[in-house]
């Protein structure tokens, strides 16, 4: 018997494994629908996520997380696992014994039965995982550096400086390092080149190098913004808080960061904590390195090294000098290098006085020109106290050197804007034409041409400069380098001898009482950027007051022009004040208003009495209820009048505004918009207005369909003018004969820019071959527009001997013209062009360029969509090489109004 109870065990052993394996079996059937129902809710957890990734991706541009990238990959080979499982199962299903359930192949029925809850467990997991993602795309990275562009030559005398910061970068124990010296000796320069240098250095460390501009006033909450954007936190989650909540984004981003951060050009000390930047040692790794022209501030920023950045070295001076003066000048002569070894000494090593004296002598080409420029600079005292006063004594030789007074005049009055400040040129001329510094010509069109000339001397002087606002024609707006405005200041205010000459004011706030007694000997005052004034006891008294430029945050306190006895500019325009005070009226001697872009919604009727009013702008006045009637025609100097757009103003309205400018004597320059056809044949009846009007917007004009337009308009703008299907000049009296042929006394000699807007019916635009000097050309959404200026060979050499069609175009837009098929019959040199933007024009296949455009060195870009550029066809291939890497990709996307 000793035998029978291992038989047994072994027998129930064996029992109970079977029985296990065939209750696998038995719930295979209900696994397979389980695991069905587990892949189902995988693939729909996979589509949450992938939608979601994808959103965030597209939409937001961020870059999915690598945790999220590795569950859809997985989710995606677990799919494919499962379907080729129950693709199995379904097979092994099929085959059971005739008439059973039993399967034909026991032991693969088996390991399907093993591996289905397995498989169920990891899917579910799987599931689970993909469920509790919080973040599954995060904000692409940033620019490491973004280049600060530098002098296309090394700018001399750096080297070592740089050689000196860069290693104190590397010095873990030097965390802010500062940068100080005189104004325009080089610290901006030198604080680019550092930058620069993070793109070259693949091995420095740092995440992310960071530009900011400070500038004067400081204003803290620019900074914060601009190191937001350089950061791409996003703007809703900054844009409405105040500057405590701005710090902390700052500081949840930096404090996970090793970063460089640049400060160029700091006045006083920066409270880097207010600003958002984390305390140093507390977990981050990072460096300040800052520009001031004051030591103090180096310790006020706890600069742990401090350097000093001198003048130029003799040598290095004279090359620098050399450089700017020209080849051409130095070898004009062979006693110009020697003297202008002279000129260069007297320069002091500085680079910025090197550079604007250098440019400033470029067109002396003889002996006698350079000695006598040379004694005129050492006129200036050589030891004043103050490096500021050095400069000055210096930089002010170019302003000495200005040809006339009147020039003079309009550089000092660019000290009137603030720092960094974008000037718009036409705002600016406008302004010394009301100054009456362009008294000499009656016409304002001639006041505006000499204004433009004084600006390029001003350029060409190193006085001024472009500025970076983009817009569409070269010019329109102008900067004042900080150290060039501050001198300016200087001068206009005597030297510093009355300080209060000129006064300008920029973002500070509430100005109180005490420091407006201290203007009454100002002649000029400039309030920019949410200044404001407390309320005064009494009304001021500005005995010499000339000027008053104030853009406040709402008005000004009662009484405050009541005082202004010789007062002759008024420009509130581009601010908040809602209503203007009665006491206008009195000030008798006024020659200048600017209320434009105001808030303003009635004027007083005692404007009538500014009787000496020469100019008077009122362009985007939305909330004004109306222009009351008899202001305008009593305002009998009248020279300049301009009110763009109207927005509640009726075509009778219109009409009215018309008759009483048509009384003013002594008009000549009108800026208007009218809406219907009656004000349209209102001005065209009048010589005197067609004579005087320089910018018409003709815009929502219904009835119109055919436009003859005065030879003397400067600006054109047609918007919305759905059955205006033609453009004719006038001349006087008579109509001229369509364009096609041209009378070469009658042409849009003054014509520069035209603006086309959704004239869904205009055919052509063959008028513009009558404007020599059109300089910005944009046509948008015309449906049957097929030929801009249609033009026959046979006419074509009559009208191209008289004028030289496009040669001062620089910009050039079309869009949207769905049958355009030529700008022009003939090929054309383009000598101006800058830009040209092509879109939705698949019919246009030729481009009027001769090869002569290949030399045009104005050229900046050609854009449109790629597949336009690929099938345009060319007369000669070298065009199209040479077009080439001036053609930018720009995608059509359709212009809606």
């Amino acid at each position: 018997m000793n035998f029978v109870s291992p038989v047994l065990d072994i027998a129930s052993r064996i029992c109970n494994c079977v029985g296990d394996r065939a209750d696998l079996l038995r719930r295979l059937p209900q696994n397979v629908i389980s695991l069905r129902a587990e892949k189902d809710k995988l693939n729909n957890v996979y589509k949450d996520v992938k939608e979601r990734m994808e959103r965030e991706e597209n939409l937001e541009k961020k870059k999915r997380t690598h945790g999220v990238d590795g569950w859809i990959k997985r989710a995606e080979a677990m799919e494919k696992e499962v379907n080729e499982l129950l693709e199995r199962c379904d097979e092994e299903n099929q085959k059971k014994c005739f008439g059973t359930c039993c399967p034909r192949n026991c032991f693969a029925s088996y390991k399907l039965a093993k591996t289905v809850p397995k498989k169920m467990d990891a899917v579910a997991e799987l599931q689970s995982e993909g469920s509790d993602f919080q973040e599954v795309a995060i904000p692409l990275p940033c620019p490491h550096v973004i280049e600060r562009p530098l002098e296309e030559k090394p700018v001399v005398g750096l080297d070592s400086l740089f050689q000196e910061v860069w290693k104190w970068l590397q010095d873990k124990q030097a965390a802010t390092i500062g940068i100080y010296g005189m104004g325009g000796v080089g610290k901006t320069t030198l604080l680019k080149k550092i930058n620069n240098k993070f793109i070259e250095s693949s091995t420095n460390g740092f995440d992310i190098v960071i530009w900011v501009v400070v500038s004067r006033p400081t204003n803290l909450e620019r900074v914060q913004e601009t190191i937001l954007d350089r950061l791409d936190i996003p703007y809703d989650r900054w844009k409405r808080r105040a500057e405590e909540g701005k710090a902390e984004e700052i500081r949840r981003v930096l404090k996970t960061k090793k970063f460089v951060l640049l400060l160029d050009d700091i006045w006083e000390p920066l409270d880097l904590l207010r600003v958002g930047i984390p305390p140093f040692g507390d977990g981050n790794q990072c460096k300040i390195v800052f520009t001031t022209r004051s030591a103090d501030v180096c310790g006020g920023m706890a600069a742990q090294k401090s350097i000093k950045v001198e003048c130029l070295e003799e040598k290095e001076a004279l090359s620098l000098f050399q450089a700017k003066v020209g080849e051409d000048t130095l070898n004009s002569h062979p006693d110009i290098p020697k003297l202008a070894e002279m000129v260069a000494k007297e320069c002091k090593g500085l680079p910025l006085a090197l550079i604007v004296i250098a440019r400033a002598m470029a067109s002396s080409k003889t002996p006698e020109q350079w000695e006598r420029n040379s004694q005129k600079l050492r006129l200036y005292p050589k030891d004043v106290a103050g490096t500021e006063n050095d400069l000055f004594s210096i930089l002010a030789f170019s302003y000495d050197s200005l040809p006339d007074d009147i020039t003079k005049s309009c550089f000092l009055y660019c000290s009137l804007f603030p720092e960094d400040y974008q000037i718009p040129s036409e705002h600016l001329i406008q302004l010394w034409i009301g100054e009456r510094f362009l008294d000499e010509y009656d016409d304002i069109q001639e006041a505006r041409n000499q204004g433009g000339e004084i600006i390029e001397r001003l350029m060409h002087a190193c006085l001024m400069e472009a500025g970076t606002t983009n817009f569409s024609i070269e010019g329109r707006y102008l900067k004042m380098h900080d150290v060039i405005r501050d001198m300016a200041l200087w001068l206009a205010c005597e030297k510093g001898k009355k300080k209060n000459k000129f006064v300008v004011k920029d973002g500070i706030g509430l100005i109180r009482a005490q420091e407006v007694d201290k203007w009454k000997d100002a002649q000029k005052i400039a309030l920019w950027n949410n200044t404001s004034i407390e309320e005064l006891r009494k009304p001021p008294c500005f005995p010499d007051m000339e000027t008053l430029i104030g853009c406040m945050t709402s008005t000004f306190p009662s009484g405050f022009l009541t005082n202004m006895f010789v007062i002759r500019v008024l420009d509130f325009s581009n601010n908040n004040i809602l209503e203007l005070p009665a006491e206008i009226g009195n000030l008798a001697t006024l020659q200048y208003l600017n209320l434009s872009n105001t808030r303003i919604k009635y004027l007083p009727i005692e404007l009538k009495n500014l009787k000496k009013l020469r100019c008077l702008m009122l362009d985007g006045l939305f909330s004004l209820a109306s222009l009351p009637s008899q202001i305008v025609s009593s305002l009998s100097s009248l020279l300049l009048f301009s009110m763009k757009p109207i927005s509640s103003q009726s075509s009778m309205d219109e009409i009215i505004l018309l008759e009483e400018l048509e009384q003013l004597e002594h008009i000549n320059d009108i800026s208007i918009v009218l809406t219907s056809i009656q004000s349209i044949q209102r001005l065209f009846e009048s010589h005197k207005l067609r004579r005087s009007t320089t910018f018409l917007q003709v815009a929502h004009c219904k009835g119109v369909n055919q436009l003859q337009l005065s030879p003397f308009i400067k600006t054109l703008e047609l918007v919305k003018c759905d059955e205006l299907e033609e453009v004719k000049i006038i001349h006087f009296e008579k109509q001229v004969v369509p364009s096609k042929f041209p009378n070469p006394e009658c042409c849009f000699n003054r014509l520069l820019s035209v603006h086309i807007l959704i004239c869904k019916k205009l055919l052509n635009l063959n008028c513009l071959i009558h404007a020599p000097k059109l300089q910005d050309l944009l046509i948008v959404d015309s449906e049957v527009m097929e030929k801009v200026i249609e033009d026959e060979r046979s006419e074509g050499s009559e009208i191209e001997s008289v004028l030289s069609v496009f040669s001062r175009l620089m910009y050039l837009t079309l869009c949207n013209l769905p049958k355009l098929e030529s700008i022009y019959g003939h090929v054309l040199p383009f000598p101006s062009l800058r830009r040209a933007m092509v879109q939705g024009c698949p019919r246009l296949k030729r481009l009027p360029f001769d090869s002569s455009i290949c030399m045009n060195k104005k050229l900046e870009e050609i854009s449109g969509e790629q597949e336009w550029w690929d099938g345009l066809e060319w007369e000669d291939q070298t065009i199209m090489h040479n077009l080439t890497p001036y053609f930018i990709v720009n995608p059509f996307e359709a212009y809606t109004m």
